[in-house]
Order: C-alpha cells, then sequence, then structure tokens
C-alpha cells in the first residue's frame, strides 16, 4: 500500500511513463526532480517486485560516483615498499656473500644483465604486456590532442629537463658535498631513470583518478612503442653530454632487448594466443586477475634485490639519498604540472589529461635500475640514483593524484559515453 501510494504522489496519471527510454534535454531545477523522482520509483518496483530489480534508464548519471576501492597492496603501497627497504639491506649487511653471488649471475659473459633482476622482470612486465592492445592505437584519431601532449613532454621535454636540472644540482648547487665522480654517476642514474616512462604502475595512478583506462592503455602502448627506438640513443646522448662517463652501447642495446622487447613479444603473442583460444572475455575475466599475484610478489621480490645490492650505499651515503631525492621530486613536479598545463590548455577531458600528466611524472624504475646495474654496476652511485627514484615515486605519485582530483573542475566536462554527459548537460 505505501509503494502504492508514492507511486500516485510521485508519478501522478497525468504524466504517464512510458515503457521505453525518454530522452529529453531538461532545466537544472527539471534535472534534479527528474533523477530524484526516477530513483525513488526504481525503489518501489524493487518493492513491489521482491528481488527483481527493475531497468531503469541507462542514460542516468549517478548522484555520486562510489568511492575508489584498492586492494591490500595498492592501499599499502608505500608500506610494502619500505619494508623491501629494511629487508633488502639487511640481507646486504648480514649476508653480503649471498647477495654478491646474486650480482655475479648474468645473461651470458660479458653481458652485465643481472640474470634474477630479468626474471623477476619478465614476471612483472609480461602480465602487463598482455594487457596492452596495440590495435587499440587507431581509435587515437579520435582524440589526438592527449596523447601529442603526453609523447612531446616525455620524449622531448622529459629527459631533457632532468638532464639539465641533475647537472645544475650535482655539478655545483652540491658540489661542496658530492665528489666529481660520484656526481657523474648520480647524473647519469636520474638521466635514466627520466628516459624511461611509466608502464605497469600507471594503471593505479589513473584508476585513482577515474581516467579513461582505454585511452590510458593506448598511451601506455604508444610510449612502449617508442621505447624501443628512442631509450638508448637518448640515454647515451644525455650521460655522454651531460658527464664524463662513458655509455656502451652494446650494453644499451641488450638492455632494451632483455627488458624491453622480450617482454613485450612475449605478452603480445600470449595475448594473441589465449583471445584466439578462449576469447576476450575469459582472458580479460578470468585468466590476468590470476598474474595479479605473481606480478605482485615479483615486484617486491625486485626492490628486495635491488635494496640488498645498494644495503652498502644506502647505508653510508644517507646524505646523498637525501640530495639525489631533491632534483627528482622537482623533475616530476615540474613535467606533471607542464602535462597538466598543456592538456588544460588545449581543452582536453579531465579523464585523459589525469593520466597523461602521471606518465609525464612517473617512471619505469624497474627499467632504470636494471639498466643502470647493467651499465655501471650493482653497487655505483648511478644504481643508487635510480633505486632513490624507487623511494619517492609512491608518495609523490600520490600527492600528483591527489592535486589532479582535486582541480578537476579546471576541464571541460566530459562528453556523452553512455551515462555521461554532454557538455555539461545531463541527457535523461
Amino acid at each position: 500500500m505505501m509503494a502504492t501510494f508514492l507511486r500516485g504522489v510521485l508519478m501522478p496519471p497525468r504524466t504517464p511513463v512510458t515503457s521505453g527510454p525518454l530522452v529529453t534535454a531538461v532545466t537544472a531545477p527539471q534535472r534534479e526532480k527528474s533523477i530524484i523522482t526516477i530513483c525513488l520509483y526504481a525503489n518501489i518496483q524493487f518493492i513491489e517486485k521482491g528481488d527483481q530489480p527493475v531497468e531503469t534508464n541507462r542514460n542516468v548519471t549517478p548522484a555520486a560516483k562510489p568511492a575508489k576501492r584498492l586492494n591490500l597492496f595498492e592501499r599499502y603501497l608505500t608500506l610494502w615498499v619500505t619494508l623491501c627497504m629494511i629487508i633488502g639491506v639487511a640481507l646486504g649487511k648480514t649476508m653480503p656473500g649471498f647477495v654478491q653471488s646474486l650480482r655475479s649471475l648474468e645473461f651470458g659473459r660479458g653481458s652485465q644483465i643481472n640474470a634474477p633482476i630479468a626474471v623477476l622482470i619478465w614476471l612483472m612486465i609480461i602480465p602487463m604486456m598482455m594487457k596492452v592492445d596495440f590495435a587499440s592505437i587507431l581509435s587515437v584519431r579520435e582524440k589526438p590532442r592527449g596523447l601529442l601532449v603526453t609523447l612531446f613532454v616525455n620524449w622531448l621535454v622529459k629527459p631533457f629537463s632532468m638532464a639539465l636540472i641533475s647537472w645544475l644540482f650535482f655539478r655545483h648547487i652540491f658540489s661542496a658535498w658530492i665528489p666529481s665522480a660520484l656526481a657523474d654517476q648520480y647524473i647519469a642514474g636520474t638521466i635514466i631513470l627520466a628516459a624511461a616512462p611509466c608502464t605497469a604502475m600507471v594503471f593505479v595512478w589513473s584508476y585513482l583518478t577515474d581516467g579513461d583506462p582505454a585511452y590510458t592503455l593506448v598511451q601506455v602502448s604508444v610510449n612502449d612503442l617508442i621505447m624501443l627506438f628512442l631509450f638508448a640513443p637518448i640515454v647515451r646522448f644525455l650521460v655522454s653530454g651531460a658527464s664524463s662517463l662513458h655509455v656502451p652501447f652494446n650494453v644499451l642495446l641488450y638492455s632494451v632487448f632483455v627488458f624491453i622487447v622480450i617482454p613485450l613479444a612475449v605478452g603480445s603473442s600470449l595475448r594473441y594466443w589465449f583471445i584466439r583460444k578462449h576469447g576476450v572475455e575469459w582472458f580479460e575475466r578470468s585468466l590476468l586477475p590470476r598474474f595479479a599475484p605473481v606480478t605482485i610478489l615479483a615486484l617486491l621480490a625486485t626492490l628486495v634485490f635491488i635494496f640488498a645490492f645498494q644495503a652498502d650505499n644506502i647505508t653510508s651515503r644517507y646524505f646523498h639519498v637525501f640530495l639525489i631525492a631533491i632534483p627528482i621530486l622537482l623533475q616530476v613536479y615540474f613535467n606533471s604540472g607542464l602535462t597538466y598545463g598543456l592538456m588544460k590548455l588545449f581543452r582536453v577531458q579531465h579523464s585523459v589529461a589525469a593520466p597523461g600528466a602521471l606518465i609525464g611524472a612517473s617512471n619505469f624504475f624497474e627499467l632504470a635500475v636494471a639498466t643502470a646495474i647493467a651499465l655501471f654496476g650493482p653497487g655505483s652511485g648511478a644504481a643508487l640514483a635510480t633505486v632513490v627514484g624507487v623511494l619517492v615515486e609512491v608518495p609523490v605519485m600520490l600527492s600528483v593524484c591527489s592535486m589532479c582530483n582535486r582541480t578537476r573542475d579546471w576541464f571541460p566536462p566530459e562528453k556523452a559515453v553512455g551515462n555521461r554527459s554532454i557538455d555539461g548537460e545531463v541527457m535523461l
């Protein structure tokens, strides 16, 4: 009876409700009243029909978005990184012989590619590469501005600005505390870090800012392809120009092949084979989630090994760790702010602008650490600089996510896709 009474109040006979979707542009007061009416009417039907919910108009914009929920690993990522640092440093100080034996394991004589790190990175990156659909790159023609801004910052600004900032700080501002030889190492490490755009963690940052997952995937896919060709020459050019270090190009090519080409080829091949055999829905809903624990454990093990290899540097040069963090922080905020500002200037939607800023700010630190170890050794200053990048990555990126969420209203309203609005006008 209560349901019948409420229907009579909310839906009087003179305003019948049609069975099909009614699409009409309404004013603000009408919109508010219509949304409330439709929501209440749906609840009435649910009361009357028991456990059979009634399908309502799909074009209605929800009153409030559900809060973003992270899994246990993502929620306490800073804690896990800290624990890995503690365990790794303790392992390096208490079991130096074991750590040295791990350091000496290489893929091929003279390759300088650490085998344990390479295997762990494969376990981390191959599942992520399986998500990459290179066919989706063609869809970027519909919204090219966001991708063009991301590529401009990632490849024409970020590595070069990092080279300038690190040269300025390590060669001049910090010259009283950092010897010249170490300054070269730190410059090289920060350049390697900046030349590798984020690949895996950016999906977490995009999720936290309500980014467009399909467009984020396109941005990552294009960056991975470009990284195949530009990472090695950019690193060699900038490290040789900003420091007195010699960069063996063959070792750089080994690093690109082992840490980019192999995971990309294996991931793409597995994606094609599984989808062809079982279909897209099974691949995305059933298979990919099974790799999540493997990826997480591989990441944590990689961090333990990295900190174990750097145990002596971290404990003996803790003041240098603080100094290295300063130019890294500056370039992160500079590049994220530049990307975000350009996105706003070109009126890119927030769901594209936020992930673009995050890709411009974060780094593929696994590749950077592995490359620095291959080029200069696991105990080098260059490797230490990339490890500092790992330390600051999580808290800094969370602060960039927070900034993007607080400034959502700077950007034009999202265009209608399903239940989204058109130019800010809700459609019922």
